[in-house]
């Protein structure tokens, strides 16, 4: 028997482990309360956890106190799996409303499940001492937790209670109720979604309804009635049929009402009418008053009353509201064809009611929408009667208000709006309320654009700038809502609207100086208002509000700001007026504690930065972050910042690097160790970030001084840059990359590590692929063919043997034909670093025996090196088919094509042995394109002096000296009467040769 309940004990404890895994899996994929059920979760996995252990012991002692344990266990489980599947498979919005009785029943699952883990005996069954205080803290700490509903939850759920109380919602109300519901469930403001849990939610009375639930049933019934009337729920369309499907019902008299409307008291019709102890009806207020006064018995009855009792009388009040709401309705389809008549008293007490009407609930101003009062209102603003054109306007704008079907309706009357623009011009009190409407409807972007398009309106409202302030308030906003449209703009300008903006940010008040600047930050600019303003004097009336130590008017300063400098001629004006001073005050002392102003003054001394690389060489130079300090400062912020405040610090250094103080910059940069901190940038995932940091990295390895940065360049940061310029999706990152390995130091471990990361296929894939980074394909290959000159130095040979077993010089040869002026230039001084090698590396031609110098004919070998050569083992110029494109380059205007090609070229005539490479630069026309470039006018002191050297070996060969010497006389005697020495005597040299000057000359 014992046997048999351990088999059942044991059997039951599984089966217990796996319900709870289906639990957890159920209550982690709950939405609605899912904190809550998240820790309820952890709380069964370490449940499971202790089962799990104790399933391991020996459990042959006691198994029927431990079977009847366990089966309590699993059944308080088996609850705790039904709820989480229950609040998987509801309604959402029946789970939000049901928020606190779910909670309740979660307490009581975890304090359940924690009783039956306690009945566990534990001392009886001999569990190891750890397992016994895991389950009495894991026991305690289930019983000390408690879940609680979130304060968005209890937030709505007093928003339904204020609802159901007060009887009748408008549809506002209903509308930030179900807009508050939807961001609690995680669901999106759009119709048909909402609609969708609209109907689950009725689906969920039904399912109440069938547990014979009334009281549920009743609460979630009037829920639905409160949602019901939200415009998500329910469309203008349906709303429309159901009041005149009401209003047709209702016939044509008001009703009058009923006595039991009235209160015995005041005689008043009752609003919140409440039933005392006494079984008798008053208005609440009224009663509420009659006991303050000291009366304790009721008005009518004179009986005594516990004055502590006051039921609301729902049912009365309905009725009353339905009486009301019915009576409204026929007053207002009558009041329309007043409206028409021609007597204008009449007209005025009839707006006055409609006023009255709309001020009184939301949802009489929507049944004057519905029978189209808007089209006869604006109709009278037409009429010659001052007074019943402001009551128009008046109840216009409570038409407008928070409802942009109503502005759309009203833009879209014939006409409508410049009637409304007219009444600017008009007396006062009506332009204002013209104003008040024109403002409302302008916060319609449909309806904006047609108020800009009236003829004259912008005008009117820049002429109202300088009225009283409100008027100037609200003028300067309704602009600033008008001017997203770039005509609006033109036509602003046109207006002159700046000018009394700009007076009274001058000479106003504080307060008035701030509304000034609220705009200027908010309205859209074109340049010249942008230019105008700096030069008209914003600036300075700007910089002193940012004195005031309110932190919110600082937001507001920088903001303008910001929008100012976006031009770089008035980012260069603001640097001269001293504006960056303030900045970097504000920026450390005031910023870090608002996320926003420090946002705003980094773009702002972003946009300062670039503005210094738009500075014209004649001009006065301005720089900005002159010091060491401002620059490790500024520099620093990027570790306290989020990635898109880091790329801004990273852009402004980029453009001060790039400065006509960029030097000074650049230094300093690396004096503060900036490199290592854009190695860590590089090595996150932010795309823009590393971008960004790529790009400065690249400028501080401009000045080739590496002291700083050597110690950065790690073989991980090598290979991630080789992994950049892999990647297929970014040209610019990956051209920046290369750059950045074409200036590396000719450090051997750098270039070591670069060939063991395959660098050199990557290069070549480069040079070679024509759709790879096809948009930038001019940078990537002149990155790329700077990069090769690491591997063809002549100090190491095995280096360069790399080179040629990849085949790369065949790519630098086509380069010298195809490349741009820079490519051609680092092709040849590749091509000159690998020939340097050519002498050392042709083989000598071994001569034939005696017999066989009968029989074969000798090999005559490379006729500039005397060897046998081959591209692939001694890189000889000629065997690789680079002697005519070098020769040809010779004859080109880029001075460093030039230059680089006369190097390549002059490998070919050592020092020992000039006479095979003379003959070979001579038999391809190499020497007349030399001598050309003594020209003073062709090239520079450097590159002559070089071109005289080669010249000096070349007519070492009497048949080519004699063949170029009337060609290089005349070049070489110009030389002689220019001031440089070194020329001077070169050419002396030269011409001592040709045998026209003495060797004793004293131009020696």
């Amino acid at each position: 028997m014992a046997n048999e309940l351990l088999v059942g004990a044991s059997e039951l404890l599984s089966q217990t482990i796996f319900t709870i895994v289906d639990t957890v899996k159920a209550a982690n994929e709950v939405f609605i309360h899912k904190d809550n059920f998240k820790r309820f979760s952890i709380h069964l996995e370490n449940v499971s956890v202790v089962l799990k252990s104790l399933s391991e012991e020996d459990l042959h002692n006691h198994p029927e106190s431990l079977g009847n344990a366990v089966d309590v266990l699993n059944r308080e489980v088996e609850v705790a799996k039904q709820l989480a599947f229950e609040c998987n498979s509801r309604s959402k919005v029946y789970l939000l409303i049901n928020s606190r009785n779910i909670v309740a029943r979660l307490n009581r699952c975890t304090k359940d499940i924690s009783q039956g883990v306690s009945l566990i005996p534990l001392a009886s069954l001999g569990v190891r001492p750890g397992l016994n205080q895991q389950i009495s803290e894991l026991c305690q700490k289930m019983l000390d937790g408690e879940y609680q509903t979130v304060a968005a939850e209890e937030e709505i759920l007093g928003k339904i209670e204020t609802a159901l109380h007060e009887g009748s919602v408008d549809r506002s109300y209903a509308n930030q109720l179900l807009a508050c519901i939807a961001d609690a469930i995680g669901v999106p403001m759009e119709q048909a979604v909402l609609k969708r849990e609209f109907e689950e939610l009725k689906n969920e009375v039904e399912n109440v309804k069938s547990r014979i639930d009334v009281a549920e049933a009743l609460y979630i019934e009037q829920i639905i009635a409160v949602l019901g009337k939200a415009d998500f729920i329910t469309s203008t369309q349906e709303r429309e049929t159901a009041y005149f499907e009401k209003r047709n019902s209702l016939g044509g008299r008001p009703l009058k009402a009923l006595q039991s409307f009235y209160c015995p008291i005041s005689l008043d019709i009752m609003v919140d009418p409440v039933e005392t102890s006494s079984g008798k009806t008053f208005e609440r207020s009224v009663i509420e008053k009659w006991f303050a006064e000291g009366n304790t018995h009721c008005p009518l009855t004179m009986l005594p009353l516990d004055t502590s009792v006051l039921r609301p009388n729902k049912t009365l009040k309905q009725s009353i509201q339905e009486w009301r709401d019915r009576n409204t309705m026929i007053i207002i389809s009558t009041i329309k064809s007043e409206l028409k008549t021609n007597d204008e008293d009449g007209v005025l007490q009839s707006l006055d009611s409609l006023q009255d009407l709309c001020l009184e609930r939301e949802v009489h101003r929507e049944w004057l929408k519905m029978e189209n009062y808007i089209t006869v209102l604006i109709g009278l603003l037409g009429s010659k009667n001052r007074e019943i054109r402001k009551r128009v306007l008046l109840i216009l704008s409570l038409l407008a208000m928070d409802n942009a079907e109503n502005k759309e309706d009203i833009a879209q009357v014939d006409n409508g709006l410049g009637l409304i623009v007219r009444s600017l011009s008009r007396q006062i009190e009506e332009r204002k309320l013209a104003l008040e409407l024109l403002l409302e409807l302008s916060k319609s972007k449909v309806v904006s654009k047609l108020i800009g398009n009236i003829q004259g309106s912008i005008l009117l409202l820049v002429t109202m700038l300088n009225t009283d302030d409100e008027a100037a308030k609200n003028a300067h906003e309704l602009l600033e809502n008008l001017s997203f449209l770039d005509q609006n703009v033109i036509a602003m300008a046109k207006a002159n609207y700046l000018k009394p903006l700009l007076l009274k940010l001058s000479t106003g008040p504080e307060n008035v100086k701030i509304v000034m600047t609220e705009t200027l930050s908010e309205i859209t600019l074109t340049d010249q208002n942008k230019l105008s303003l700096i030069k008209d004097g914003a600036l300075q009336p700007l910089l002193q509000l940012l004195l005031n130590d309110d932190v919110e008017i600082k937001k507001v300063v920088v903001k303008a700001l910001q929008k100012l400098s976006s031009l770089p001629e008035n980012g260069l004006q603001m640097i001269k007026e001293g504006v960056a001073q303030p900045l970097l005050e504000l920026l450390y002392c005031h910023s870090l504690q608002s996320p926003t102003l420090l946002e705003q003054v980094i773009a702002t001394i972003m946009h300062l930065a670039i503005s210094t690389t738009h500075q014209q060489a004649e001009a006065e130079q301005v720089s900005l972050l002159d010091s060491e300090e401002d620059i490790f400062k500024f520099f620093s912020l990027i570790s306290l910042t989020e990635p898109e405040i880091q790329n801004e610090i990273l852009i402004a250094f980029q453009a001060l690097s790039q400065s006509f103080s960029g030097f000074r910059t650049r230094k300093r940069l690396r004096q503060i160790s900036a490199a290592k901190v854009l190695v860590h940038l590089l090595e996150l995932n932010t795309h823009t970030v590393r971008l960004n940091a790529l790009k400065l990295f690249y400028y501080l390895t401009e000045d080739s001084n590496y002291d700083s940065i050597s110690s950065h360049i790690t073989e991980r940061f090598i290979k991630l840059l080789l992994t950049i310029i892999e990647a297929p999706d970014d040209s610019e990152e990956m051209v920046t990359a290369m750059g950045i390995i074409s200036k590396l130091p000719q450090e051997p471990h750098m270039i070591q590590w670069l060939l063991d990361s395959g660098a050199l296929k990557i290069i070549l894939t480069c040079l070679t692929d024509q759709h790879k980074h096809a948009s930038h394909k001019k940078q990537v290959i002149e990155n790329s063919v700077q990069a090769l000159r690491h591997f063809t130095v002549s100090t190491n040979v095995e280096w360069q043997k790399r080179v040629a077993e990849e085949g790369i010089i065949p790519v630098l040869v086509q380069l010298l034909f195809s490349g741009t002026p820079l490519s051609k230039q680092n092709a040849a001084i590749s091509i000159k670093q690998l020939s340097e090698s050519s002498y050392h590396l042709s083989k000598p031609i071994k001569k034939p025996g005696v017999f066989k110098c009968c029989l074969i004919a000798q090999e005559t070998g490379c006729p500039a090196h005397l060897g046998t050569c081959t591209v692939e083992s001694s890189f000889c110029i000629l065997q690789a088919n680079a002697l005519e494109p070098l020769v040809r380059m010779l004859s080109e205007q880029d001075a460093g094509t030039c230059e680089a090609s006369l190097d390549a070229l002059s490998t070919l005539i050592d020092v020992e042995a000039p006479q095979s490479g003379s003959k070979v630069l001579a038999d391809a026309n190499a020497i007349t394109p030399m001598i050309k470039l003594l020209s003073p006018q062709a090239t520079s002191a450097s590159l002559q002096e070089k071109v005289l050297i080669a010249l000096e070996r070349i007519f070492q060969v009497d048949e080519v000296k004699n063949k170029y010497k009337a060609l290089a006389t005349m070049p070489l005697v110009d030389i002689t009467q220019r001031k440089d020495s070194r020329l001077k005597s070169l050419a002396a040299k030269g011409l001592a040769q040709l045998g026209v000057l003495d060797k004793q000359s004293s131009y020696f």
